[in-house]
C-alpha cells in the first residue's frame, strides 16, 4: 500500500493546528530533538484553545515528528495564547500565556514535554519570549500591538522581573489596526507588531518579532496593510540598541514575479509568528501558515535559513546573497510544501492537496479545509475550487526514472479538465485528461519527462461554468 508524505509542509500531522511555534533544541536522557511549543487552534470560532501540546522530531530527522501530547491546561478556564519554553539547570520552564495573552504565568517541569505544573504569576506581558544566555542570566521579552515591547532581566526564581533594568519600547512600535489611538507610545510603520522571540546568533543578540508594514512592498504583490512577516533586528546586548535585519519569512505563498519585478500572493497571508533554531548544525525559520477561511485553523511550517556574519560585523539571516564569498543582503526564504523534505517530496508517494503553497486563480477564493480527524492517511482538500485555478507544490523529487502515470483524487467535483504543469504554473504541460463527475480518481499516462526536482501545479479547467469542486491528493507512479 502506497504511504503517505508526512513531516512536509505544514510538518505537524494534517490534523494538526499548531501556530506560533517556538522551536527548541534540549538534550534529554542523553537525545538530541527539537522540541516545538505553540498555542493551540482547536477552539475554530476564535484564537487558539485552553491547552498547549508538544510535539518533537530528533534532530537528525525533521521529518520524523513525535506526538507528546498536552503539556499544560488553562489554570483560569481561560484561552491560552502563545507560550515559550526554556531550560535553565535541570528544569524547564513554560510561560504560558493565560487569559488570552494578558497573564502570564511560569510553570515547570522536569522533562521537556511536560507536564507543565505549580504556575506562578508574573508581571510579563503579550506574546512572551525568553532568552538564557551563556552566563545563565535570564532575560524577558514581550508586547504586542496595543502595547509597546519590553525587555528585562529576570530574578533566579524566573518570575520576578528586576525592574531597574526595564527597557520600554526598544524597536519603535507599529500602528494598531483595532486601537488606532495615540497612547503615548511611538507608533511608526513597518515596525513591531507582536510576537517576541530573542535569541543568540554568533554571539549577537537577535530579536525576532512578527513586523507590519503599512507601505507597500511590490516585489512580494503586498499593496496594503500586512503582518505576514517574521522579522529581526540585532545588537551586542540583550537591551539594545538594535540594528535593521530584514524579513526572514512571508507566509503569502509563492509569489509570482512579472517583468518589473511586481510580486503576486498565491496564498491566502495571515498573522505569523516562530522563530529560527540552528538543528543539527543547519538553520531554519519555523513560521505557521492559515487554512480555511480565517485565522483560526493555523498550521506549523519551516524552512531552512542562511545565517551569515558579515565583515562589517551585520548579521544577514534569511535568504541571503553573497558577493565573492561575503554576505551583502537577505530577503525572506520562500514558502514551500517541502518544508523539512529539502530534496523534495517523494513523487511516488500520496501527496495531500493540504500541502499546497501555491492556490491562485479562478472566480472564487479556494482553500486547504481544516480537518481535525486523528488518522496517519488524512489528508485536507482544496475546496471551493473554480475553472482556471492552479494548485502548486514546491517541490517534488521523481529521481532518475519519469514516472509512467500520475493519479488524481478528487472531493466532490464537476465535470473538468486537469492539466498536470511542471515548474510553473504557466509551465509546459506534462498530462492532461478529462474527468468526469462520477470519477473520484483518475489516472493518466505522462507524455513529457519528469526527473529530479520540480516544482508541479494541477490547473482544472471546468466544463459546467465556473465550479470545479474539490481535489483532494495526487501521486504519480
Amino acid at each position: 500500500m502506497k504511504e503517505y508524505i508526512k513531516g512536509a509542509n505544514p510538518y505537524m500531522a494534517l490534523w494538526e493546528h499548531v501556530p506560533d511555534g517556538e522551536p527548541r533544541v534540549f538534550e534529554h536522557n542523553g537525545e538530541k530533538r527539537v522540541y516545538v511549543y505553540g498555542s493551540h487552534d482547536i477552539e475554530k470560532d476564535k484564537y487558539c484553545g485552553r491547552n498547549y501540546v508538544v510535539w518533537s522530531a530528533p534532530v537528525d530527522d525533521l521529518t520524523n515528528w513525535t506526538y507528546h501530547g498536552v503539556a499544560y491546561e488553562t489554570h483560569y478556564d481561560s484561552i491560552l495564547y502563545a507560550p515559550d519554553v526554556v531550560k535553565k539547570g535541570d528544569t524547564y520552564y513554560m510561560y504560558a500565556a493565560e487569559r488570552c495573552g494578558s497573564l502570564v504565568v511560569v510553570a515547570s517541569s522536569k522533562t521537556p514535554w511536560g507536564p507543565f505544573e505549580h504556575p506562578v504569576e508574573t508581571k510579563l506581558g503579550f506574546d512572551p519570549g525568553v532568552l538564557v544566555d551563556d552566563d545563565g542570566k535570564v532575560y524577558a521579552y514581550w508586547g504586542g500591538c496595543a502595547a509597546p515591547c519590553y525587555i528585562v532581566e529576570m530574578e533566579d526564581d524566573m518570575a520576578t522581573m528586576k525592574m531597574e533594568t526595564l527597557v520600554s519600547n526598544p524597536l519603535g512600535h507599529s500602528t494598531c489596526p483595532w486601537d488606532p489611538t495615540d497612547d503615548g507610545h511611538i507608533n511608526l510603520i513597518d515596525a513591531f507588531f507582536e510576537a517576541s522571540s530573542p535569541r543568540k546568533v554568533m554571539g549577537k543578540y537577535v530579536y525576532l518579532y512578527s513586523k507590519r508594514y503599512e507601505k507597500p512592498v511590490p516585489e512580494l504583490g503586498v499593496f496594503a496593510p500586512n503582518n505576514g512577516f517574521l522579522s529581526y533586528r540585532f545588537s551586542d546586548s540583550p537591551f539594545g540598541p538594535f540594528h535593521d535585519g530584514g524579513d526572514i519569512s512571508f507566509n503569502g505563498g509563492e509569489i509570482l514575479k512579472d517583468a518589473d519585478g511586481r510580486g503576486t500572493m498565491t496564498y491566502r497571508w495571515g498573522n505569523n509568528h516562530g522563530s529560527i533554531m540552528e538543528v543539527n548544525g543547519k538553520w531554519y525559520i519555523f513560521y505557521h501558515r492559515q487554512t480555511g477561511v480565517n485565522e483560526f485553523s493555523r498550521q506549523a511550517m519551516l524552512e531552512p535559513i542562511d545565517v551569515a556574519m558579515g565583515t562589517d560585523g551585520n548579521l544577514y539571516i534569511g535568504d541571503v546573497k553573497f558577493l565573492e564569498g561575503e554576505p551583502v543582503s537577505s530577503k525572506p526564504v520562500e514558502m514551500t510544501s517541502q518544508g523539512p523534505h529539502v530534496n523534495g517530496l517523494d513523487a511516488r508517494k500520496w501527496i495531500s492537496a493540504g500541502y499546497a503553497c501555491h492556490i491562485y486563480g479562478g472566480a472564487t477564493e479556494a482553500y486547504i479545509e481544516p480537518s481535525y480527524e486523528v488518522r496517519d492517511d488524512i489528508s485536507t482538500p482544496v475546496v471551493n475550487m473554480s475553472s482556471g485555478i492552479t494548485v502548486g507544490f514546491r517541490y517534488l523529487q521523481f529521481g532518475a526514472n519519469t514516472p509512467k502515470t500520475v493519479t488524481v483524487v478528487m472531493g466532490e467535483h464537476k465535470c473538468l479538465t486537469v492539466n498536470v504543469r511542471i515548474d510553473s504554473y504557466r509551465g509546459r504541460i506534462i498530462a492532461s485528461s478529462d474527468i468526469c463527475c462520477n470519477e473520484t480518481e483518475k489516472t493518466f499516462e505522462l507524455n513529457a519527462p519528469a526527473v529530479g526536482k520540480h516544482a508541479i501545479y494541477f490547473q482544472f479547467l471546468g466544463k459546467d461554468g465556473e465550479e470545479v469542486g474539490a481535489f483532494d491528493r495526487f501521486t504519480f507512479d
